[in-house]
């Protein structure tokens, strides 16, 4: 089918005049077109890859009104302030709003005054907001964070199974288009078929972010790396990932005690102080910010230069979808896992308190054993995280996550292996990683004894390691194929193919000795962006800074939502001197500039050429 390309034109005509973008990326190109074409359309991006925009501009084409569904409040706060700063007629209805406010939303909407329309999916569920719905004209139905409709989803959410049911009950059927940051095969399927979309376009664009470097750090002592890391960069905008209430606390009194500006988020918290907490993230008032996993969804700070998580995830979906909230920007930044054997214990204890049906049990096992393996593994990170999502990818390392960075000389493993996949044979694949460290080490643990394993002829043959470095050994053999975990709470080791090459002299192993503390946490990527980090001008982009926190205040919205860090950057290489300038800069459209732009533009014209392009004088 022909692309309609007037109506793409005209989309990226629309696209420069409101959000000051000259061209879609690729994957939002395709996405648009579909959705212009009145495809039903699903789009699997990474965060910060710009979902939104997707659904947003070809709103302000279609005749009518878009519904978005959202999972979050604070999620649609954040995209209707945007919208709205960019002269873009948009409203919200949700909890936090009257039962007057909401009728008058509603009436709004019905009087054609409203584009776009968010509300949570629990609303569908409403008989009076069905009827009220169906009076309207609905050209298209956004589904945000449409994973949640899945059970094999890591966001599971009843409420979204009601969204078919609602699209089908209105008089005429409209678009229905679908988005989600994270999604394997059986999931994509799952959305498909729960959303019931019709003959839908499918798109699934760059989960490898260019300008995420992506470590995984082992073996670190984590309060002092996330200490040191933290005091580092006490100037830019980071999130710490933590597993529990008690390590938040803990993370962010030590941080505050060192004078950092650092707050908190967790569910021990009161709504009010949660609400603060975050506010003072959005607006730069705090630098960092300690959270457990309930903190983050939705919230569209494009100048976060680091993720942390201090403790490893429960699965992979999760873990892209928090690490992703760095550098939405496109500029560089960390994604930085301290893992260690402690992470995996805790999070069986979480799946274990969670009740939840045998299957779904299993599955949740199986997740997090994929995600130990990615922990473990030597490969580029980036290409396993892209395998694991079912993504085609060229065959070659990204050079900038940990794995690819690491310079250390690779030791031939072969030996130890096969002692290992002798082991486990003979204690005839029944047991954990554990045990069969236990037995190759010659411990005489009780467990030991029982089985009669000191008398196996692999008894003892590691000696020379710690049960840690044995076990230590046998996840790396894991998560390179070598053996399998089975599911469950006690996973059994199993050999596997490549294993028995090994045992019979047909295949070398190689590894790497273990990471010194001091490890490297990830390069930096000149494709990130398209102004160089030389030629920024730090002290003017500290008083653009300045410049549009005090707009951010008068308007009462987070500062990214006047221009992100990115576009200031690029103001401070420019140094525009008139308009046309001005709106020549990505993210400075027409709309923004009458908005925001002239102190900028203003600060610029009042300075001597020595002020921007050189410095001051002390």
């Amino acid at each position: 089918m022909s692309v309609e390309t007037p109506s793409l034109e005209r989309a990226q005509e629309m696209l420069q005049k409101y959000y000051g973008y000259p061209d879609f990326r690729e994957g939002q190109k395709h996405i648009v077109s579909s959705l212009l074409k009145h495809q039903d359309t699903l789009g699997i991006m990474p965060t910060g890859g710009g979902k939104s925009i997707c659904y947003q501009i070809p709103a302000l084409m279609l005749p009518g009104l878009t519904l978005v569904v959202s999972p979050l409040i604070s999620l649609m706060k954040d995209q209707v302030d945007a919208l709205t700063a960019m002269g873009i007629a948009a409203a919200y209805i949700n909890s936090t709003l009257s039962g007057k406010e909401v009728n008058e939303r509603i009436r709004a909407a019905k009087r054609g005054e409203l584009k776009l329309l968010y509300v949570a999916p629990e609303r569908l569920e409403l008989d009076w907001f069905r009827d009220e719905m169906a009076q309207l004209e609905i050209s298209c139905v956004a589904v945000d964070e449409a994973h949640c409709v899945s059970q094999w989803g890591h966001d599971f959410r009843t409420s979204y199974l009601s969204v078919a049911p609602f699209v089908e009950g209105l008089p005429e059927r409209p678009i229905l288009a679908a988005f989600t940051a994270t999604a394997t095969p059986e999931v994509t399927e799952d959305m498909v078929r729960l959303l019931r979309l019709q003959e839908p376009e499918v798109f699934v664009t760059g989960l490898g972010r260019d300008n995420l470097a992506m470590s995984v750090l082992r073996g670190e002592n984590k309060r002092d790396f996330v200490m040191s890391y933290a005091e580092a960069h006490n100037s830019q905008p980071g999130i710490i990932y933590a597993a529990t209430r008690k390590d938040v606390d803990d993370l962010y009194q030590r941080l505050s005690s060192v004078g950092l500006a650092a707050g908190r988020y967790h569910a021990g918290m009161s709504d009010e102080e949660r609400a603060a907490s975050q506010e003072a993230f959005l607006y730069d008032d705090i630098r960092v910010m300690v959270a457990t996993n309930a903190f983050g969804m939705g919230i569209d700070k494009s100048n976060v230069r680091y993720v942390i998580h201090y403790n490893m995830p429960k699965n992979m979906e999760a873990y892209v979808q928090e690490a992703g909230r760095a550098g939405r920007d496109g500029e560089p930044s960390q994604c930085i896992l301290l893992f260690s054997p402690q992470d995996i214990i805790t999070q069986k204890f979480l799946i274990e308190q969670n009740p939840q049906e045998t299957d779904r049990k299993s599955n949740e096992y199986r997740k997090l054993q994929q995600m130990i393996d990615y922990c473990y593994t030597t490969r580029c990170l980036r290409s396993a995280m892209l395998d694991y999502f079912g993504e085609s990818h060229e065959d070659k390392p990204c050079g900038i996550c940990s794995s690819c960075t690491d310079d250390r000389e690779l030791v031939d493993m072969t030996v130890d292996a096969q002692k290992i996949f002798s082991c486990v044979h003979r204690m005839r694949e029944r047991f954990g990683v554990s045990l069969v460290a236990a037995v190759l080490k010659g411990s005489k643990n009780k467990k030991v004894l029982q089985y009669g394993f000191d008398s196996l002829s692999t008894y003892g043959t590691m000696a020379n390691r710690t049960e840690k470095e044995i076990s230590e050994i046998i996840n790396v053999l894991a998560s390179e194929g070598y053996l399998a975990l089975s599911e469950g709470q006690y996973p059994v080791l199993r050999l596997q193919p490549l294993a028995a090459e090994v045992l019979k002299g047909q295949r070398q192993v190689l590894q790497r000795t273990a990471r010194p503390a001091a490890a490297q946490t990830g390069g930096r990527s000149s494709r990130s962006r398209d102004v160089s980090p030389s030629a920024v001008n730090e002290t003017v982009f500290e008083q653009l800074r300045l410049i549009r926190r005090e707009l951010a205040g008068k308007e009462h919205v987070p500062s990214y939502i006047i221009f992100n860090d990115a576009t200031l950057r690029e103001m401070s290489v420019v140094c525009p001197q008139t308009e046309d300038e001005m709106l020549n800069i990505k993210g400075v459209g027409e709309v923004k500039f009458r908005k925001y732009g002239r102190p900028f533009l203003d600060f610029f014209q009042n300075q001597s050429d020595d002020a921007y392009a050189g410095g001051y004088d002390e």
